[in-house]
């Protein structure tokens, strides 16, 4: 059997190898290494694959959210819902603007955002949610959409861990993650579905306003060199990950597919073993592509199985193992351990299997068989 990996970006590597090399010597023989032509051309691809207006590639995830916030115009003191179960660059750029964090409670079953805990904490200084789509499968956009527009609140949805995923509307229509809300922001970072080879993000929107004030933001602020009309940053993708981004694009349907046969033969082998509760899937199946495996340990074994686990051999993650509101740079008086008892009890049962594009049935069924005969005991 091969060597298990949480990630296997080796082996993905090896299959676009002589491409990516020839991508990237090509970049480095025109030393068009800032905002060459491999952005530009990554950029219009993909706008086309998301079918989004317009793409703003910049230095990283946690810049994209930020620097969405900022081209929005949202002021110190502003309130901005977000889920607290979820990594912390979420609450990390809300806190740098100065605006008010408001965390809230998380659904059972998607892990995602809950809309009744949204329309709990919407007070007059509401100015935005900030839905993640946690782990590959977008939040329900349909009741946050609705929320927004009866409250007159920006939605930036959280896209780096979904790309790619597809988001099917009450009433048919369907919209890639990442193309519903007011804005959105994705990383590129190299675990990612559609991982480059350093960092790298990017903001979507459809508002052509908003797509120009951005794209000033990510250039120090100017739109005409030495013309700095609005406050920015220095936030760029170089040309190199943008060529080995361009090789990886048309590879992301397939790369999705291959996680969620995975994730196919987890669940078979998983769902019927005592104390385990497999992913669940709203809706169609291409709803969730799985940037991670995520499944609950129930009876406090979770820690346990862990352990075992890396005795074993078998790497895995626990995404996360601390609530935001209970973290040391985001307590707040406003907060009641009564508001999180979903995100409370996940944070104790959630344990994340590996899950890449090279995952094998030898690996799979190794790695189910030792959590089934763990649990048996």
């Amino acid at each position: 059997m091969k060597k298990l990996q949480m990630v296997d970006l080796k082996g993905q590597y090896e299959k676009i190898k002589d491409t990516v090399t020839q991508s990237m010597l090509e970049v480095i023989d025109t030393t068009a290494f800032i905002n060459g032509p491999e952005v530009h051309a990554f950029q219009k691809e993909l706008e086309e694959y998301l079918d989004v207006k317009h793409v703003i590639p910049c230095a990283n995830g946690t810049d994209a959210l930020q620097i969405a916030m900022m081209g929005l115009g949202l002021k110190p003191g502003d309130e901005v819902i977000t889920a607290d179960f979820t990594f912390a660059a979420t609450v990390e750029v809300i806190a740098l603007l100065q605006l008010t964090p408001v965390l809230v409670d998380v659904e059972p079953d998607t892990f995602n955002i809950n809309p009744e805990a949204i329309k709990k904490a919407i007070t007059p200084n509401t100015k935005a949610i900030v839905p993640v789509h946690l782990f590959g499968q977008a939040a329900n956009m349909d009741e946050i959409m609705e929320i927004a527009q009866e409250h007159d609140l920006y939605v930036i949805e959280d896209n780096a861990q979904a790309i790619g995923a597809n988001y099917h509307f009450k009433d048919g229509a369907t919209k890639k993650a990442g193309a519903i809300g007011h804005v959105a922001s994705t990383s590129f970072f190299p675990s990612k579905n559609l991982g480059c080879y350093g960092d790298g993000g990017a903001i979507f929107t459809n508002d052509d306003k908003l797509a120009h004030t951005i794209r000033g933001i990510v250039n120090h602020g100017m739109y005409e060199r030495y013309h700095h009309d609005v406050v920015g940053v220095n936030s760029r993708l170089d040309s190199l990950q943008a060529a080995v981004l361009r090789v990886k694009l048309p590879q992301l349907d397939q790369y999705n597919k291959a996680r969620q046969e995975a994730a196919q033969k987890y669940t078979a082998a998983l769902q019927n073993v005592e104390g385990v509760t497999v992913p669940y899937t709203e809706g169609a199946a291409d709803t969730h592509v799985y940037h991670q495996y995520t499944i609950k340990i129930a009876d406090g074994k979770r820690d346990a199985l862990a352990k075992h686990l890396s005795e074993k051999g078998i790497p895995f993650g626990i995404y996360y193992p601390i609530p935001l509101h209970s973290q040391k740079a985001y307590k707040d008086d406003r907060y009641r351990e009564e508001d999180f008892t979903v995100t409370n009890q996940l944070v104790e049962e959630v344990i994340s299997l590996p899950m890449h594009t090279e995952l094998d049935d030898e690996q799979i069924s190794f790695i189910t068989e030792t959590i089934a005969d763990f649990l048996k005991k």
